[in-house]
Formats: structure tokens, sequence, C-alpha cells
């Protein structure tokens, strides 16, 4: 399968019926870290859990199921991410699904910025600015 350099944000979410309508929810931090915004339109894809656990892909973006969590983020993915605080060498530092952290050199507190991971560890990742102020 084929993904779109345009993605912004990849999930799992339950289709619920109220009404006659049908709602996915959307995870809040996806709209905290400013990958959506309420109010604005979306495309959105829907891929039957089945279809990925065929392929041997959990359900959180493709990766391989194996023992235990695995990083929520891979080597040479990008992303936008807010900077939330800095580390003690002065790096700054965002946080993604389940409080992953991601260092990001040379940013500042409070900085939207899209970043290349460039290092991915179990319980950190690097990441490189690309663009700055989104």
């Amino acid at each position: 399968m084929e993904i779109s350099d345009e993605l912004l944000c990849l999930f799992s979410a339950e289709v619920r019926e109220d009404d006659g309508r049908y709602t996915i929810e959307i995870p809040k931090r996806e709209v905290a870290t400013g990958a959506v915004e309420a109010g604005d339109v979306y495309r959105v894809a829907l891929i039957d859990r089945s279809e990925a656990s065929a392929t041997g892909a959990d359900d959180d973006g493709g990766r391989p199921t194996t023992d235990g969590p695995q990083p929520p983020v891979e080597r040479g993915e990008v992303r936008y991410v807010e900077i939330e605080d800095l580390g003690k060498q002065g790096d700054g530092i965002a946080r993604v699904e389940r409080g992953y952290v991601i260092i990001v050199p040379d940013t500042e507190v409070g900085e939207r910025v899209k970043i290349e991971i460039t290092e991915v560890k179990s319980n950190f990742a690097v990441g490189e600015v690309i663009d700055e102020e989104l």
C-alpha cells in the first residue's frame, strides 16, 4: 500500500453510529500537537483491520508486530511537532504518541517545526528540523 507524503497523522479508531450518522473520534494528541485543527476539513482513509493483520502489521501505522511497545516513529519519517521543553544539553524536546520523546537540536520551547526523524531508539528519537515556524 502506498502512503501519501501529505499524511498528517495516523491512528486507529472505531467507527460509531449516532442517529444515522457515522463518527470517528480523533485522538486529542493529534489536535494538541497541531497535526489537525478543529473545524478544518480533511481527507480520511480507512483501512480494514483484517488487511493490516494479514500483512503482518499492527493497528498503529503498519509497523510489524513484536513483543512489547514499539517506538511510534520510524527513521526517515516526517512529522510536525511542537517543542515543549528543553533537555539538559539545551536541545528541544517534543512528545508524541504515548509520551514518546523526540529530541530536536537547535529549537526553542513553543516552536512548531517540521522535522525528519534521523535516529530511533526504544525510548527516544532524534529529529532534524526541515522547516521552521509552521
